[in-house]
């Protein structure tokens, strides 16, 4: 009797889709479906059917703006298939691992380990890069005072070359007629 073995799911990159909203790493709600292998009509159903789960704090929706200035990077609306109806929700790092709780999948369990694995890494990643970022900002301070030293310096050779050329080539006087000046008199 053969052995059952268990279907491997293929797990999708999850870094690529976690996007900066209000100063928040997020996910839309058709890149989760997609990593849920859910269609987003049934992940957003799941969602309004247990408010209690999803505070704002989880999820949010994105305003008009938000979702029309990065259009190709947010939400790609197929105009002849009808579009999208509804703005996009954003879930934060809990929305994304309390929707594994609502779809009770195991492809859904899957992802949540590897949704939680990114966002941890790129918290890791940006605790990393504060220490390159204090540095690169003590150098552009630096720089910026440099900058401005180099400005006085600049003025001050331009002042000097002035000068100089003022002495080498010094304005020639001006020249009078030879003889009398006669000043005419303007009384009457």
């Amino acid at each position: 009797m053969p052995i059952a073995r268990k279907k491997s799911l293929a797990v999708l990159p999850v870094e690529g889709p976690i996007r900066l909203v209000r100063g928040q790493k997020v996910m839309l709600d058709s890149d989760v479906a997609r990593l849920y292998g859910v269609e987003t009509k049934a992940l957003n159903q799941a969602v309004r059917r247990n408010p209690s789960r999803f505070p704002p704090d989880f999820m949010f929706q994105l305003t008009a703006e938000e979702a029309e200035s990065p259009r190709s990077q947010f939400v790609t609306s197929n105009e002849s298939r009808g579009g999208r109806r509804y703005l996009p929700y954003a879930f934060t790092e809990h929305g994304v691992v309390m929707l594994s709780s609502v779809l009770r999948s195991e492809r859904a369990a899957q992802m949540n380990i590897a949704v939680v694995r990114a966002f941890v890494r790129m918290r890791e990643m940006i605790l990393a890069d504060k220490d390159l970022a204090a540095r690169v900002e003590k150098l552009e301070r630096g720089h910026v005072k440099t900058g401005d030293v180099i400005e006085i310096l600049i003025e001050d050779i331009d002042r000097v070359t002035r000068d100089i050329r003022w002495i080498k080539n010094p304005p020639l006087p001006k020249k009078y007629p030879i003889g009398f000046r006669i000043e005419k008199d303007n009384r009457k």
